[in-house]
């Protein structure tokens, strides 16, 4: 059992997980059918919580790794930014589905898009390749919990946001 909780927080998979739920986010903010304000409130709280957990609490642990490029692992902070930076930009609009919000929104889509390919490609797979299961395990569990403690402050609020991209 201790096996499959370890499996389960792996950081690379909880990442991954994330990832794949911020792409469903963007498909429901480009849908005219869906609830365009509703994906774009959960996709602010996970973008947000989802970076401020990387950046506290598994990057600095992964340049500590022989082999996870060290300058990637700051690119990755650099793209952060930017998707914050565009976050909210697009919080900003005051019209759900207007065309400026649809501008933003692709702004935003095409920024985060990047990083997560990015970040995938050499970040996450640096780490599976070099760090070992249970240190994996380990940076998994402080992930999620950094990761809920943004959540439960209201990470996603546009009050938040300006503040983590202004600081």
């Amino acid at each position: 059992m201790a096996a499959d909780k370890q499996q389960n927080q792996d950081v690379v998979a909880v990442i991954l997980k994330d990832h794949r739920t911020m792409e469903d986010l963007f498909r429901r903010m480009r849908s005219v059918e869906a609830d365009r304000a509703d994906a774009l409130k959960k996709l602010s709280a996970l973008l947000i919580a989802h970076g401020e957990a990387e950046e506290s609490e598994v990057y600095g642990a992964l340049k500590r790794f022989k082999d996870v490029d060290n300058e990637e692992v700051e690119h990755g902070s650099e793209e952060h930014a930017e998707g914050n930076e565009a976050l909210l930009a697009l919080l900003e609009v005051p019209e759900v589905g207007s065309d400026e919000w649809d501008a933003r929104l692709e702004d935003l889509v095409k920024a985060v898009s990047h990083h997560l390919d990015e970040e995938e490609r050499t970040i996450l797979n640096g780490a599976r390749e070099n760090v070992p299961d249970e240190r994996r395990a380990e940076l998994g569990a402080a992930f999620l919990q950094e990761r809920q403690r943004q959540l439960e402050a209201d990470c996603g609020s546009i009050a938040n946001v300006r503040a983590v991209v202004g600081g």
